[in-house]
This record gives structure tokens, sequence and C-alpha cells, in this order.
């Protein structure tokens, strides 16, 4: 049996530095809380927003494609949401170990943690990419999407395209979870700025490519266009086009973000050899990533099956939805982005033996996302229709796509003030993944899904027949209950589990 790695003396393969220039971590277990939680979670707010943008931008360049495109998206979200959320409860494991390793002084098991996970989710991704595409066809027939009609077709190809590049957009979620439990949090947001930008800029070209493509009609360049397409007959991949995009700007985050792993340019240095896990390790890493993959992929499977509940009212609220998903999508990453931060003040703070400190980290974290979701609520609710309409493109003065507005800006009214619950209820979950309480996180999580929001949808669409308005109240009640039940919980203060503490000698 393989000896833990704790108590050994500083590996060669794991090196920490406090030269600027490397060492790129942020000291959240001494002096005042604010500031380093501000400067922690700015970064990972920022770059939460940032990968929000990948399928805003793809969003907005098939809403020109038409509604059926948009509807098509609005299929494939739940199953490649799915898959990514795999991927991203794994690869929290990382962080959580990360952040407690350093918190305690542990240098050496940083490297075992770090090289246990890349291996670890590289299988995994391989695995899912395989499964995806293989039953993509039978998930989106799931979900509603009728087969042989051209969103059920356009689905398809969008969602196969997607799940063959989980490999590079998985190495990229572990560089980002490795870095935040290590404390740096700004080299993450530079790498995905670049993968951004890469994405903004490529994605009118591959959808559209040199033919009807609106950037030639924005520019008045008709002319240049005509003779781009006379040279290449290249007329645009449409909805495939978006997936293909996002996994050539997620490719080169992702060589970047290993390049900065194994150069020991964060701080802390991995070799080849770091690929090879111990057994305690791989034990330690599934222990408490699999609570949070199934969390995730429970939010994911809620997605889903709230869209095919919505199927019964027709593919324009199916279209709403999907639209919606993709807003509260932009504060979920802010939300997220606080909750990752305090997963690692948490791990950090806990492995030192300041629990203390962890929980008034928590108490602080909870009340600034309680602020400002109130701020960015109040912001967007009197443009609630303008807010939608930017994703209904050439088709937004149709029926369906009058529909689709009214729809999703009932959506942001009704739903968007009870998000202010939401976010402190991701921010409690942070809390306890931080203390590698997951499985509390998971449950938590499923509750939200399983028992309120999932039942009382449908409920008020079937039951009571509510329609599309009954389901965004039952959604926004369930934000409301079950941040209420998290933060009674946080308040006992019985997820702190001993594992998270350092060992008393």
């Amino acid at each position: 049996m393989e000896e833990s790695t704790t108590n050994e003396p500083v590996s060669q393969d794991v090196t920490a530095t406090g030269t600027p220039s490397q060492n790129q971590s942020i000291n959240v277990t001494d002096g005042q809380l604010f500031k380093p939680l501000l400067v922690l979670s700015a970064p990972i707010v920022l770059a939460e927003g940032l990968d929000i943008v990948y399928f805003l931008v793809d969003l907005y360049w098939i809403g020109h494609l038409g509604t059926n495109a948009v509807t098509a998206m609005s299929y494939s979200w739940p199953i490649v949401y799915l898959g990514m959320s795999i991927g991203l409860g794994v690869v929290t494991a990382g962080t959580v170990l990360v952040a407690r390793h350093k918190g305690g002084g542990q240098l050496p098991a940083i490297q075992s943690v770090a090289g246990g996970t890349i291996s670890f989710v590289t299988v995994l991704s391989l695995v899912l990419a395989i499964i995806g595409y293989i039953l993509a066809p039978w998930l989106l027939t799931l979900v509603g999407a009728t087969p042989g009609t051209e969103p059920h077709t356009q689905a398809v190809g969008y969602t196969r395209i997607t799940f063959l590049g989980l490999v590079p957009m998985f190495w990229f979620f572990v560089f980002n979870a490795l870095s935040r439990g290590w404390g740096d949090t700004k080299t993450p947001l530079k790498l995905m700025g670049i993968s951004a930008f890469v994405n903004i800029l490529i994605d009118p070209f591959v959808i559209h490519g040199f033919s009807a493509n609106p950037i030639f009609e924005w520019a008045g360049r008709h002319s240049l266009e005509y003779s781009l397409y006379a040279w290449t007959g290249f007329a645009g991949y449409g909805i495939e086009g978006a997936a293909i995009a996002t996994i050539v700007a997620r490719s080169i985050a992702a060589a970047l973000g290993l390049y900065v792993l194994f150069s020991g340019r964060i701080g802390f240095e991995l070799t080849i050899g770091s690929l090879r896990p111990r057994r305690s390790t791989l034990v330690e890493i599934v222990t408490i990533a699999s609570p949070t993959a199934v969390e995730m992929g429970v939010r994911a499977g809620g997605v889903a099956i709230l869209t095919a509940v919505l199927a019964i009212e027709g593919d324009a609220a199916v279209a709403a939805y999907g639209i919606s998903e993709y807003l509260v999508g932009i504060l979920f990453v802010i939300s997220l982005g606080l909750a990752r931060g305090v997963e690692t003040t948490v791990g950090q703070n806990l492995g030192a033996g300041q629990q203390f400190r962890a929980k008034r980290a928590v108490y602080l974290s909870a009340g600034m996302a309680g602020v400002l979701f109130v701020c960015i609520v109040a912001a967007a609710y009197p443009f609630a229709e303008s807010i939608v309409s930017v994703f209904l493109g050439v088709e937004g003065g149709d029926v369906a796509a009058g529909a689709i507005r009214e729809n999703g800006a009932s959506f942001v009214r009704i739903v968007g003030p009870a998000l202010v619950f939401f976010a402190v209820f991701q921010v409690t979950l942070g809390a306890f993944r931080g203390s590698g309480n997951t499985t509390l996180a998971m449950l938590l999580a499923t509750l939200e899904l399983v028992v309120f929001r999932i039942p009382l949808s449908y409920a008020a669409l079937v039951w009571f027949g509510a329609g599309i308005t009954g389901v965004w109240y039952a959604i926004a009640l369930s934000y409301i209950i079950s941040s209420v039940i998290a933060v009674v919980w946080l308040v006992r203060g019985t997820w702190i589990l001993p594992s998270s503490l350092p060992t008393q000698h």
C-alpha cells in the first residue's frame, strides 16, 4: 500500500516560490477578509462571465439563422450542460484539496492531487465524449425534440461536435480548479480572456461563412463577401459552426493552461511523473468529487427535465426557456464565482485550523452576493423585453419570435427577484464544498431541483393549468425555499467536517 504524501519533505516536482513572477496566489489566511475575498473572487466572476460569453455569442449569431436554430440550441443546451457539469463537479476536488494542503503547508501533497486530477479527468472526458456522441439523438428526444424535425436535426449536430471537444474543455476546467485552490485567480482570467476573444473573432465566420453573413452587411462590404464566397464556396457550418468555434477557443486555453502548470509559472510546478497518481490520492479525489459531480449532473438533469416539461407548451416555450437559462447563466456564473472564491478561502482557513475565520468569510461573501444581485436585478428589470429580443435575430418580428419574447420577458420579471436568494444559496453551497462536505452540497442542490423546482413546475403547468407563467413562479419559489434551508444549515455550523481540519499530534 502506498503511503500518504502529507508529511513527506518538499518534492522537486512541486515548487512554491515567493517571487512575484511565479507565486501568484492571494493570502486569505491572515489579515482582513474583505479585500482578499474581493481580489480572489473578482477574477473568478469575470472569468465565469467570459465563459458564459461563449454561449451568449453563439446564441446571438445563431439567432440570425432563425427561430428553428434558436430552438435547436435550447434543446441541445441541457445535454451539453450535463456533460460539462460532470467535469466541473469532478475538478472541484482539485480546488478543495489544493486549498486544504496549501493552508496546512503540505506542499508535496499538491503534486499528487494536481496530477491525479488531470489524469482522472482526461479518462472521464474521453468516456463522456464517446457516450455523448453516440447517444445524442436519443438524449435530445428525451428532452422533447421531435425526431425528423429541423430543430432535432440541428441539435444533434451541435451536441455531437461539442462532446467531441470535451477533452480540451475538461483540461481547462482542471487548470482553473487547481489555480483557484492555490489562490491564483488572475491567470485563469487571462487565459479565459484569450479564449473568449478567439471565440468572438471566429464565431460569425464559422457559423455564417461568406454567405448572408451579418458582419459584411453591417460593414457594407457585400462585394468582398461575394468575392470570398466565389473563391471558397464556404457558406458556414450553421449551428455546428458555433460548436467548432468553441472547441477551437477552448483548446487554445487548455494548451496554455497546461503549459502554465508544467512550467511552474503560478507558484507550484508539475512534471510528467506527477500524472501517475497515488492510489490514496485517487480515492480522496473520487470521494470529494463524486457528490459534486452528481450535484452538477442533477442540476443539468433538472434543466433537461424542465425543458421536456415545457415542450408540452410547444417550441416557443422551449425557446423562451432556453434564452432565459442563458440569461440566468450570466447571473449563475457570478454567484458561482463568489462561491468558488469561498471554496478556496474556506479550504485554506480550515486547513490552517481557523474555523471562525472560515465562517466569517462565508457570511461576508453571502452578503456581498446578495447586495450585488439586488443591484443587477433592479437594473435589468425594466429592460426585460429588450434583453430577450437581442437573441431573436433577424426573425424578431414574426409570431413565434413574439411569443418567445413575451415568455422570456415574463421569466426575467418573475424569477429575477428570486435570483437574489439563488446567489446566497450558491455561496452557501460553496462553503460546504470548501470544507470537503460535498455530500451536503449535493443533497441541498438535489433538494432544490428534485423536491421543489421540478415538481412545482410540473404541478403549475399540468395540474393547475397555470401555463408557462406558473412555471416561472414555481422556479422562483424553489430558489427562495432552498436558500432559507441552506442558510439555516450554515448557521448551525455542523457542516465543517473533522477531515477538513489539520491533524492534531
